[in-house]
């Protein structure tokens, strides 16, 4: 078991695409950092992410420039080949194992203002907490926060692409991060198979429109061409997410 940060590789950010970023500064960044996040989009003084951990860390981090805070993880307690948290990516970061004793984790998600939270010697309560829940597969991880810089060079194991994007811009920068550069099985589905209760039919609708047999590649150009609602692009993400894993 591992602990993972996911995310979307070629998903818009500052005028290229995530991955690049990453390239660029050799960092996993916060979202108070990046402007950017897969979840909410509150990442600001006075905003619901700045009180969530306010509340966890005791105030710490109230003052702390976006640089400084935690970044958000989860405990791959199944070691999933996805990684532990896919409702937040399409791919991930596998942290070295020592970067587990500057980390803190939880459970539920700390948007629920979680009261079972601790370092590493309470895993495994977490995970008996979200063996037990019942919750839906994009909502049961246990979350990690990382406390101190995540370099690619030091802290991480490898990054964990799609393979759609072999042979693409987003595997030749993640080429250039300076960590080994692995391929899980995949997600790809056709809209056909998304539950229009899951996220809803207008969902289901719009990844219809973006084509017959989708793939992270296809969401990310999608999110980049701005043409969409970036939180309906993150729901069909859900959907392709939830229904479309090639194996389990």
């Amino acid at each position: 078991m591992t602990l993972t940060l996911q995310f979307h590789p070629n998903w818009p950010h500052e005028g290229g695409m995530v991955i690049e970023s990453m390239a660029k500064t050799g960092m996993y960044r916060s979202q108070f950092a990046t402007g950017i996040s897969n979840g909410g989009l509150t990442a600001f003084v006075g905003g619901d992410r700045w009180h969530w951990e306010s509340r966890l860390f005791a105030g710490r981090y109230d003052g702390v420039p976006g640089a400084e805070r935690p970044v958000y993880g989860a405990w791959n307690r199944r070691a999933d080949p996805y990684g532990g948290a896919i409702r937040f990516g399409s791919s991930y970061v596998r942290l070295r194992a020592e970067v587990v004793e500057r980390s803190t984790f939880c459970f539920p998600d700390s948007v629920h203002e979680p009261t079972d939270f601790g370092a590493a010697d309470l895993l495994p309560h977490l995970c008996a907490l979200a063996d037990g829940s019942g919750f839906d597969d994009l909502d049961d991880c246990v979350e990690a926060q990382v406390h101190g810089p995540v370099r690619f060079g030091t802290d991480v194991e490898a990054v964990v692409l799609d393979p759609c994007f072999q042979g693409t811009e987003v595997e030749a920068s993640a080429r250039r991060l300076g960590c080994a550069v692995e391929f899980h099985p995949g997600f790809t589905a056709s809209p056909s198979a998304f539950d229009p209760d899951y996220r809803g039919s207008h969902i289901v609708e719009l990844a219809r429109s973006l084509g017959d047999e989708l793939t992270p590649g296809i969401l990310g150009d999608a999110a980049r061409a701005g043409v969409h609602d970036p939180q309906s692009i993150k729901k069909v993400w859900h959907c392709l997410a939830r229904f479309g894993r090639r194996t389990r």
